[in-house]
């Protein structure tokens, strides 16, 4: 019966990886995450990725290779999943909205890398953010700043999105949030169906961004 219960179990993780499916809208982690150092992952991750190396049947004493695992273990933890550790995320300093702009301010086509928590490869995209100010207006460059620290850690897209658009609306201090995402999988155009021309759209609409008219004059300005 406990086969039969692991076998059901590992069916279900492969549909889920396949179908590019997410279980929540919080990035699962564990509470320990962040009980140990840096230095102590890089180590931990240098080792291990060693095994799969070797076990690929690599020769890791040869001068191109025997780098690989630290370079693997800095770029993870410094860069590709440093969205992860809470301490990398970006201050939203607010400041009033002396201009009294009260129209939508769109930051369209940010580019961003993030990578698939199914399969560890990458997505590249590109964001379009939006949100109409309830007195509080934040620097351009902390949206972008924003949608870097959520796509650095593994990701599904429609995940990214919501996480992006949830924390505008608390950072921002306003229910009118917009954010949509354009990106392409190589977990798709790699492997699987193999399919390198298809892109992946989501979107997230709260409060004034829900209604039709609005909805069309982001379109107009992210298409312009």
């Amino acid at each position: 019966m406990q086969d039969k219960e692991l076998l059901i179990d590992q069916i279900t993780a492969e549909e889920i990886g396949d179908n590019h499916l997410f279980t929540s809208l919080n990035t699962p982690m564990v509470e320990s995450a962040f009980d140990i150092s840096d230095e102590e992952k890089k180590d931990r991750i240098q080792f291990h990725f060693s095994e799969i190396m070797k076990t690929l049947g690599l020769d890791l004493s040869d001068d191109s290779l025997q780098g690989t695992p630290s370079r693997v273990a800095k770029m993870y933890i410094d860069e590709i999943f440093s969205g992860l550790d809470p301490k990398n995320k970006p201050k939203m300093a607010l400041f009033e909205n002396k201009y009294q702009y009260n129209q939508m301010l769109v930051e369209k086509n940010i580019t961003f890398y993030s990578n698939c928590e199914h399969h560890f490869v990458p997505i590249i995209g590109k964001a379009h953010v939006a949100y109409i100010s309830s007195g509080k207006v934040v620097g351009l460059s902390k949206l972008n700043r924003l949608v870097q620290y959520y796509a650095k850690r593994p990701q599904v897209q429609e995940r990214l999105t919501h996480q992006i658009g949830r924390d505008l609306m608390e950072s921002l201090q306003t229910e009118d949030v917009a954010v949509i995402i354009e990106a392409k999988h190589l977990c798709v155009s790699s492997r699987g169906v193999q399919d390198d021309q298809s892109e992946t759209i989501t979107v997230f609409y709260n409060g004034k961004f829900n209604e039709p008219e609005i909805i069309q004059q982001l379109h107009q300005l992210i298409k312009d």
